[in-house]
């Protein structure tokens, strides 16, 4: 009894250093959400490494710039989609209905790789209408992965910030965030790994898994509505939210439109959209590599790895207090601090071309997103109407993302006719050369976006205003 007192005491002694002090059914909220986000991430993590090395299996490891054109493309139907169900349902419900979605579809995906991924090496199969079914299965896959990373993250994000004053948002996100990361340390290595050391030919086991978890957050998310006090289940109401409510139409390009009418969101929206575009140059090359020195469960075990190693170093920036720059600096601060980090990481890109290097480069790139930029960005989603946190929001995690991620996909496509011309050497410093002049200018419009939006973001709080 006393070592699980002496725990809690050390616990909420973590908790105050890092993220402030709770009232004790705020903290209990938070943990909560902090719960339903372990499985969240965790899952997605899990899902990531296991996109792409399905993907090379499928398809092939040069694809992959064509694989990310495509699924943003496909996106737009599924957003659509998710908004118009918003404007049909609850936001309770709409966090029961995407897990269970999500849920079944994995595990009917475990069931086709336990039949599909033994054959695959056949490349006599490659070239039949078998084969041709294979590569459409593996774009299919490919897409559901990053549909899920764009909508069940938004959903969850869009419903913690609906739910959260501005105030408590500043100690309750990074407290989220830090929770999150546990799923995305234990989930990729302890699951992702488990084929490759069970000595497994196919991804079947830990897919069904994965598929099981998803449909546990259905459970968790009902018992944090039982046990969450109602009072701190209420909306940010800033003076003008009203009006702003009322100016906002119904519709499934609401989200759209919402986003194109304010500076302030498209802001936010070019700070995902840049960020993700010089994170995708890295990420070709990583994957590149990693791909010529593994290949099927192996590559799997190796990303998952890699996952793993992402959320270790967010979570010990986050318990070594990191959030403790948006607290005392403020929003605008955290925010300008990434692109400065980011351009260190680029010069590092440009100079240094080893897969040991490119696995530390994308570690310490994710890493520090989810521990810094991540919370701070989230934040600043609480001074808005509660169209822009879910319709809105979708929409800017959707293409703010995955158009960034195409963006970058077609200018990764330039290294292999570079190398055809020039040869691998020649080709790929002209590559890395044409690198360095698309982000380094990219870089510095995203400082500026940076301090734009922390001095708007401290404007409506300060005035307890929403912003649109």
């Amino acid at each position: 009894m006393d070592n699980k007192k002496g725990f809690l005491r050390f616990f909420q002694w973590i908790c105050r250093f890092n993220f402030g002090i709770f009232e004790k059914e705020e903290f209990k909220k938070f943990i909560r959400l902090g719960l339903i986000f372990v499985l969240i991430i965790g899952i997605y993590w899990t899902l990531r490494p296991l996109k792409d090395s399905i993907f090379i299996l499928l398809v092939g490891k040069y694809q992959l710039p064509f694989a990310k054109t495509i699924s943003v493309l496909s996106l737009l139907p599924l957003v659509m989609l998710y908004t118009k169900l918003l404007e049909k349902t609850s936001r309770e419900k709409m966090l029961h209905i995407l897990p269970l979605f999500y849920g079944l579809s994995i595990l009917a995906f475990s069931v086709l790789m336990l039949f599909i991924q033994p054959t695959v090496k056949d490349l006599a199969l490659k070239s039949s209408l078998y084969g041709i079914f294979i590569k459409c299965l593996g774009y299919l896959w490919y897409l559901f992965v990053e549909s899920f990373g764009s909508l069940i993250v938004a959903l969850f994000w869009a419903y913690t910030a609906d739910t959260t004053d501005p105030t408590t948002a500043k100690r309750g996100f990074p407290l989220i965030y830090a929770f999150g990361q546990l799923g995305g340390i234990i989930f990729p290595f302890g699951i992702g790994g488990l084929p490759y050391r069970l000595g497994h030919s196919t991804d079947f086991f830990y897919m069904m898994i994965l598929g099981i978890l998803t449909l546990l957050i259905i459970p968790l998310f009902r018992y944090f509505l039982k046990t969450t006090p109602k009072k701190l289940l209420k909306s940010f109401h800033g003076k003008n939210v009203a009006a702003e409510t009322q100016k906002q139409k119904m519709g499934f390009l609401e989200g759209l439109k919402l986003v194109l009418k304010h500076r302030y969101l498209i802001g936010i929206f070019a700070v995902n959209f840049i960020y993700e575009i010089i994170v995708t140059i890295f990420d070709f090359n990583f994957k590149l590599a990693a791909g010529a020195s593994y290949s099927g469960v192996a590559l799997s075990n190796y990303l998952s790895i890699y996952g793993s190693s992402v959320n270790i170093v967010s979570l010990s920036c986050l318990l070594l207090g990191i959030s403790n720059i948006t607290r005392f600096l403020g929003i605008g601060a955290a925010l300008a601090l990434m692109p400065l980090i980011v351009g260190a990481a680029l010069f590092g890109f440009l100079t240094i071309d080893t897969l040991m290097f490119l696995f530390a480069l994308m570690v310490g790139s994710k890493a520090i997103n989810y521990a810094l930029n991540g919370p701070a960005l989230k934040q600043l989603y609480v001074p808005t109407t509660p169209d822009v946190k879910f319709k809105a929001q979708a929409w800017i995690e959707t293409f703010g993302s995955r158009s960034s991620k195409q963006g970058g996909s077609a200018f990764n496509m330039l290294l292999s006719p570079l190398q055809s011309a020039f040869g691998k050497v020649v080709g790929k410093s002209y590559y890395l050369y044409i690198s360095g002049i698309l982000c380094f200018p990219l870089l510095g419009l995203w400082l500026i976006l940076a301090i734009f939006l922390g001095r708007t973001f401290r404007k409506a709080i300060k005035e307890n205003k929403v912003v649109c």
